[in-house]
């Protein structure tokens, strides 16, 4: 999750790509036409390159061996050096385009890869109807056309717990509301316990803290008032959830070490029980997956959605999430790269669901009986969630960096929420967001 974050070079950078040759079902909402071939469709002597971040490197791999061998085309997954976004947005504005990328299907980091000139659209793509209510229309879409197909479920900011670390302190429900989980933290700190574990250290899950205040706030419209320029991270509402998350950690309910604290520190603390929360997004509990086994996270983690008024997850789909198909000039290649998304999210993804054991994402497929009841409760909990900054927001400031400079006495809630602002409004320029 580290890698989400647009830099205004890479957006004046982004070259224009090729017109869409193909021909057949209409994408109306970008104006072109393309077919979408059969799933199984003789592909011999063609070849396709995915580019992946180095978390999502194995996502398609037995999909991409199973496609092979039903079509006769070859598939190359090629790793991205971290930073992912920032490195992709390089490459393709030097003139560099794979087939298919992973890639985080907000609309800022579909405007970031300057979808309407490099990809490929793909409304009208057999897959969509499948998909779950909740999800179909939620992400992947820019100006009203789709350009990413999601392959799973997207990332949601909320509360990962230690069930025996609860019941050590006498907790006997998950809090309803933000000043009750405070409750509980504190009632867990005056017994000697440690509360909340953060991964200063690695600092991009900072911005967490901050976001899951603003959920109700966003469901009201924040994020269309900072979008206009009628709000600023100054203002009250991000102002009042950055200085609160400051006091928090002053206030000692966090781990002594947060400014050296790793992401994989963060697991080990959670699943041992030496903390009995951390807010995080899904790719936290694959770490636990990998650690454990679902008997045993079934029997210790469990996860709430929260907000300042209830139980409101915020939204935040990762690049491993989705994929893109570029627009390369070759229409046989883009024919193809629309047909191994058919396949992917056709007769392959019962299969898929089931090797990744994750919650399915689509209507008529179940989700395999051995994801950890954790998972299913994250994924259960998208419904009544709002998206994140990176998903409404226009562009997304480096907001986490700021917020580790606070954690490590650099700056003040005050400086973080400037600094923040300036970024934005540099980065809303660059992309020519009207009153920037």
């Amino acid at each position: 999750m580290k890698r989400l974050l647009m830099v205004a070079t890479a957006v004046v950078l982004l070259a224009a790509g090729c017109s869409d040759p193909g021909a057949g079902t209409t994408n109306a909402g970008a104006g072109t036409t393309v077919s979408w071939p059969a799933e199984t469709s003789k592909l011999d002597g063609v070849n396709l390159t995915i580019w992946a971040a180095q978390n999502s490197n194995a996502v398609a791999k037995k999909v991409s061996a199973d496609f092979e061998a039903a079509t006769g085309a070859k598939v190359k997954i090629l790793t991205v050096p971290d930073p992912y976004e920032q490195s992709v947005q390089t490459k393709v504005a030097s003139g560099d385009k794979p087939d298919l990328a992973f890639w985080q299907p907000t609309a800022s980091q579909l405007t970031a890869i300057n979808a309407k000139q490099n990809l490929q659209p793909l409304d009208g793509a057999p897959f969509i109807g499948k998909y779950t209510p909740a999800l179909k229309d939620s992400t992947g879409i820019l100006d009203n056309t789709r350009y990413a197909a999601l392959v799973t479920v997207p990332a949601v900011e909320g509360v990962w717990y230690n069930k025996e670390v609860f019941a050590k302190y006498g907790i006997a429900a998950t809090p309803k509301n933000f000043d009750g989980m405070l409750a509980d933290a504190r009632k867990i700190k005056a017994q000697g316990g440690v509360s909340f574990y953060e991964m200063g250290g690695e600092k991009w899950a900072t911005q967490w803290w901050v976001q899951v205040q603003l959920a109700d706030a966003a469901k009201q419209g924040l994020w269309d008032k900072v979008n206009k320029g009628q709000e600023k991270f100054t203002d009250p509402a991000i102002l009042g959830a950055i200085t609160k998350y400051k006091a928090l950690v002053d206030e000692g309910l966090f781990n002594k070490n947060i400014t050296s604290a790793t992401f994989v520190d963060q697991g080990k603390a959670l699943l041992s029980g030496e903390a009995a929360m951390a807010i995080q997004v899904n790719t936290f509990f694959c770490q636990l997956q990998a650690q454990s086994t679902t008997a045993e996270l079934n029997k210790k983690i469990g996860f709430f959605p929260i907000s300042p008024a209830g139980n409101v997850g915020t939204v935040i789909p990762d690049q491993s999430n989705a994929l893109i198909a570029f627009k390369t000039g070759d229409s046989q290649r883009e024919a193809a790269a629309r047909q191994f998304l058919s396949y992917w999210l056709g007769t392959a993804y019962p299969g898929f669901v089931k090797e990744l054991n994750t919650v399915s994402i689509q209507t008529g497929v179940e989700t395999p009986a051995a994801v950890p009841d954790a998972l299913k409760a994250n994924a259960a909990s998208i419904g009544d969630s709002v998206g994140s900054m990176q998903v409404q927001a226009i562009v997304n400031p480096d907001l986490y960096l700021n917020l580790a400079n606070m954690l490590a006495g650099q700056a003040t809630p005050e400086k973080v929420a400037s600094a923040t602002q300036a970024q934005f409004d540099q980065l809303a320029q660059a992309i020519g967001a009207p009153g920037f």
